[in-house]
């Protein structure tokens, strides 16, 4: 198998092994994706902006023309050098027969980048390139709080900068569900503290946690304590200020995830008050009443399903934009309507 683990990948991509010149890049963090995609990119060729060095094919068109592959992994660059070809496919997009004719006859001057959405593993194109021996398959999964420290770090220190403990897990709090989105972030608030050695709570709040983002708690405190008709309400307000589908279910997603850690800690015998406090950063006195319910409401299992539901729906909302409000607002409703059951 040449499924790479989710601790070798960073090695790898700075390293690309060249017995494995395919490799295909997915899972349900697309700006992950991206993020590594292009860094193999720029791994394997001197300048991306070299259309002799680096091909770019859709997937549309190789979808259509599956060889086309395999005759760009088979130019030899005109000026000499390394190559690359970056293959960009959607989820209606196969390419398994494009891929398939690549990997009997592979290059050996040329670094192949499929960049994908999530795959699931039965997928025809994730199957292919876990078996093949001149493939590597690397799956991009949700930051989690560890990965995010890193991010958070690595970014502070390319700021010349350190960040206050209670800064640092606020920031936490507010990021994930899409790698570029939070660095995106993450270099904003390193650029507006520049001048100064440290960056505080108070600039996290200016410039992360600005107020649209804040006004979604009060939705997802709503949709978790099973009261539906505020959950219908606290939506359209959010929709109505500006907050995307995308937006929305990433402040659902990061919201579950807090609740989960915090039923466990109460199942492992803390008070709802003092998981409350515990919570990185702690619940805020304005939400303690809804988020307290929520705790008496849900158990881990089945916020682990309402974990998974809002996932699924969040992938169903980038691949289908134009239903993305209704699929959002139909899987916090029935979030709500869960709530209310005490089974399971």
């Amino acid at each position: 198998m040449t499924a790479i683990k989710s601790a070798d990948i960073d090695r790898f991509i700075a390293r690309p092994d060249p017995r494995q010149p395919i490799v295909l890049v997915y899972g349900p963090d697309a700006g992950l994706v991206r993020e590594r995609a292009d860094a193999l990119v720029r791994a394997s060729v001197e300048d991306v902006g070299d259309p002799f060095a680096l091909a770019r094919i859709e997937g549309d068109e190789l979808s259509a023309n599956p060889m086309r592959l395999v005759e760009e992994a088979h130019t030899v660059p005109l000026f000499g050098g390394r190559r690359a070809v970056l293959v960009r496919v959607g989820p209606r997009h196969n390419i398994a027969s494009a891929v398939e004719s690549v990997i009997a006859q592979p290059p050996t001057e040329c670094r192949i980048v499929i960049e994908a959405g999530d795959l699931k593993k039965s997928a025809p194109l994730r199957t292919l390139c876990e078996k093949a021996k001149v493939a590597a398959a690397l799956p991009c999964y949700l930051d989690d709080g560890a990965a995010l420290g890193r991010l958070i770090d690595d970014e502070m220190r390319a700021g010349n900068l350190t960040i206050a403990p209670e800064a640092r897990a606020m920031l936490l709090s507010l990021l994930g569900g899409d790698r570029l989105a939070s660095r995106s972030e993450v270099r904003k608030l390193a650029l507006y503290a520049q001048g100064r050695e440290r960056v505080e709570l108070a600039d996290v709040m200016a410039v992360v946690a600005d107020a649209s983002a804040l006004a979604l708690d009060s939705l997802v405190d709503a949709a978790f304590a099973g009261r539906t008709a505020e959950t219908e309400t606290q939506y359209g307000k959010a929709s109505a200020s500006g907050s995307s589908p995308a937006s929305i279910l990433s402040t659902a997603i990061r919201h579950v995830a807090s609740l989960h850690k915090m039923k466990l800690a109460v199942e492992a015998g803390d008070s709802i008050e003092f998981a409350m406090q515990r919570g990185a950063p702690p619940v805020h006195f304005k939400r303690k009443d809804r988020v307290g319910q929520a705790l008496r409401s849900w158990t881990p299992a089945r916020l682990l399903r309402a974990m998974q539901q809002l996932a699924e729906a969040a992938l169903e909302a980038r691949r289908n934009a134009a239903l993305a409000e209704a699929i959002a607002q139909r899987v916090l409703l029935s979030i709500a309507v869960s709530a209310r059951r005490r089974d399971g």
